[in-house]
């Protein structure tokens, strides 16, 4: 085992920071991770928004279901899929379009997520905590007016880094054999049961015993909240997901 898996295989959501900032170099050695992540065809299609303004905080803060860490963090960024750059670079040298069909929104997507995803193992590694904020999406159009986001960007998720000031339990995960397959997809249901009974004992200690719930009862509950305005809302801003 050596120190970066071990790094990888003890994440954990942080959602409580001390007041110690992010320093300058600290920031600088996150940025440059996450501009190392691999991305389709160069294209780098992903832009990251610092929020240092505390009213707009705030209001994100208010936007993504009140989640009071994002007022709170040292340092919270936002994710965003962009083709605005990759469309400005095209223009220079022709009038071919470019628009948000299917390919470019998946490629910038990932492009942002993978990105974010670098961010969070170099903070971690420097001894801070992360945890992604999907809440953006709750209200995607209004966090965009607020960030001054063009035609072709939009939010991908939001993420507030620190210094932690909890240690939290690790969530279990699936079973490897639920998402794990060799040669063709498999299903395995009875995965599925023993996560269950994972997730149960885990909600049990971490609420003290005031919770008693399953991962596929979280699941059921979650697919009743399923964001359908996305898809008008990408459709604004230039992303063909019809």
């Amino acid at each position: 085992m050596n120190e970066i898996i071990s790094l990888l295989q003890n994440h954990r959501s942080i959602r409580k920071f001390t007041n110690e900032t992010v320093s300058s170099e600290q920031l600088d050695a996150i940025l440059t991770a996450a501009q190392a992540a691999s991305t389709s065809s160069n294209m780098q299609a992903y832009s990251v928004i610092r929020v240092t303004d505390n009213g707009l905080k705030n209001q994100i803060a208010e936007l993504a279901g009140n989640q009071a860490y994002v007022s709170e963090c040292p340092l919270f960024l936002v994710w965003c899929a962009d083709l605005h750059r990759y469309a400005q670079a095209v223009h220079r040298h022709g009038d071919t379009p470019v628009t948000g069909n299917a390919e470019n929104f998946i490629v910038a997507t990932v492009d942002a997520a993978l990105a974010a995803q670098n961010a969070a193992i170099a903070a971690e590694s420097l001894g801070l905590g992360v945890v992604y904020i999907g809440g953006l999406r709750n209200k995607p159009a209004e966090v965009s007016q607020l960030l001054g986001l063009p035609q072709l960007v939009y939010p991908v998720f939001g993420m507030c880094i620190g210094t932690p000031d909890q240690e939290p339990l690790q969530r279990p995960r699936l079973p490897r054999e639920a998402v794990y397959h060799e040669n063709r997809y498999t299903d395995n249901e009875g995965a599925v049961d023993v996560y269950d009974e994972s997730i149960r004992d885990y909600m049990k200690v971490r609420s003290g015993g005031k919770v008693d719930t399953t991962w596929s009862k979280d699941m059921a509950a979650k697919a009743q909240r399923p964001r359908e305005h996305m898809k008008p809302f990408l459709s604004s801003q230039g992303f063909e997901v019809e």
